[in-house]
């Protein structure tokens, strides 16, 4: 969590270089490093060697060398400053920030926790001066803030009557559509809400919503005053929706449909164009903040937890909490969830909100 700040001394590194192939060079570095965890991410996910991943490291790079060595001056520092935010914000949004991994910006919530948008103004203000002449200063108060966040960091709070339930079910999670699979989770959710009104569960947990799956759940959750949050998949005739549903003993109903789903292994938009079905649906600025029990829910799944303008748009909107969910299975021997947390604890720090997190992550052998 406390390491996020080093991400700032990027732009520092990019101002120095001394022509525009360094400076792609220090992009591509800086992007490789930071999203490391990728390849065998997705080794893990086709069950394949490292060559596709390799290729997808390599490919999801090239937008983001590719945006800052355009940018790249060596130029007076005041150009040079306002090219970077340009990279910066072409980063944060799409279609560049659909692959805005580790962006700088996210350390906002480990400089400035509680300052809201006068943080995020702040950092990148930071940021903009790393690329000039007076970077030693900016350099100063990092190191200074950094200091004072590693002795005096607090994770956000879990809301209360709020439960996040991580699982460790592997790639089985929400694949096995038996009567049985449901109940043990049924009876997961009431063991934990004895303690908690609102219980979340990971993404996929249900598998595809249904009717039928709807009727189990709701049939057997009477009495336990709890409603589920849950992650499931909405099919359609083009594809489906990676979605959050709400189940109480009084209603069953979408909540959420995810605006960025993983780019390749699920949001395939090429076909489409080649006039073929199949991937999820990307909703990108839709349903930003979602309402449940009376509060002002900006939902974050797996992936929106990895860049930067989901949480931004949520924002905006003004939320009471944030609740992520996540299926990192396929992240084993990687540091994907825990960059994950990393985002969505700061982001909940920067903004002063109480943050309830729910993941599955490969079985225990």
């Amino acid at each position: 969590m406390t390491t996020l700040p080093v991400a700032m001394f990027f732009p520092l590194l990019w101002a120095k270089s001394s022509a525009r192939l360094v400076a792609a060079a220090v992009s591509a570095s800086y992007f490789l490093a930071a999203s490391r965890g990728l390849p065998m991410g997705v080794a893990n996910f086709y069950a394949a060697d490292l060559w596709p991943g390799l290729l997808l490291w390599a490919m999801a790079s090239a937008g983001f060398s590719l945006v800052h060595a355009v940018l790249w001056t060596g130029q007076p520092e005041k150009r040079r400053g306002v090219r970077y935010l340009l990279a910066m914000v072409l980063m944060g949004v799409p279609p560049f920030g659909i692959a805005g991994w580790a962006h700088p910006l996210t350390a906002a919530g480990v400089l400035f926790p509680g300052w809201g948008w006068f943080g995020l103004g702040a950092t990148a203000i930071l940021l903009v001066v790393m690329t000039g002449r007076r970077w030693q200063i900016a350099v100063a108060v990092l190191l200074g803030l950094y200091a004072r966040s590693a002795t005096d960091w607090t994770q956000p709070k879990v809301p209360d009557s709020w439960k996040g339930v991580d699982l460790a079910l592997g790639q089985n999670l929400g694949r096995e559509g038996a009567l049985r699979y449901h109940r043990d989770l049924i009876a997961t959710v009431r063991a934990e809400g004895e303690e908690a009104r609102f219980v979340v569960l990971p993404e996929s947990a249900l598998g595809f919503w249904t009717p039928t799956i709807a009727h189990v759940w709701q049939h057997d959750l009477p009495g336990s005053g709890v409603t589920v949050i849950a992650g499931a998949a909405v099919i359609d005739a083009a594809g489906y929706d990676n979605v959050m549903v709400a189940i109480s003993e009084a209603e069953a109903r979408i909540l959420y449909r995810e605006r960025m789903p993983v780019p390749v292994s699920m949001w395939q938009p090429w076909r489409a164009w080649l006039g073929q079905r199949g991937g999820a649906h990307a909703h990108f600025f839709t349903n930003p903040v979602v309402e449940l029990g009376g509060q002002r829910i900006a939902p974050l799944i797996c992936y929106e937890q990895l860049i930067v303008w989901p949480v931004l748009q949520s924002m905006l909107h003004k939320p009471d909490m944030i609740v992520a969910a996540g299926n990192g299975w396929w992240t084993s021997g990687t540091s994907i969830i825990a960059i994950q947390n990393a985002s969505t604890s700061a982001w909940a720090r920067l903004f002063d909100l109480p943050l309830v997190t729910a993941f599955n992550s490969q079985a225990e052998e």
